[in-house]
């Protein structure tokens, strides 16, 4: 590989521990790689369509 390093050190020698701290918060700082799009709330009719749920609207038998 001969990518060039996302930074490096001009001054000093840190400590492995030094290195691991910038490199995290570094990582803290990036955007997520992707975040869930927000959930649209349902209307009540689309909700009655949907399977499992309970069929109010229809009239019970033996009524």
């Amino acid at each position: 590989m001969t990518e060039e390093p996302l930074f490096r050190v001009v001054r000093g020698t840190p400590s492995a521990e030094e290195v691991a701290a910038i490199v995290g918060a570094l990582f803290s700082l990036a955007p997520s790689a992707s975040a869930p799009a927000p959930a649209r709330p349902r209307s009540r009719w689309a909700q009655s369509a949907r399977p499992g749920r309970p069929r109010h609207w229809r009239a019970v038998a033996g009524s």
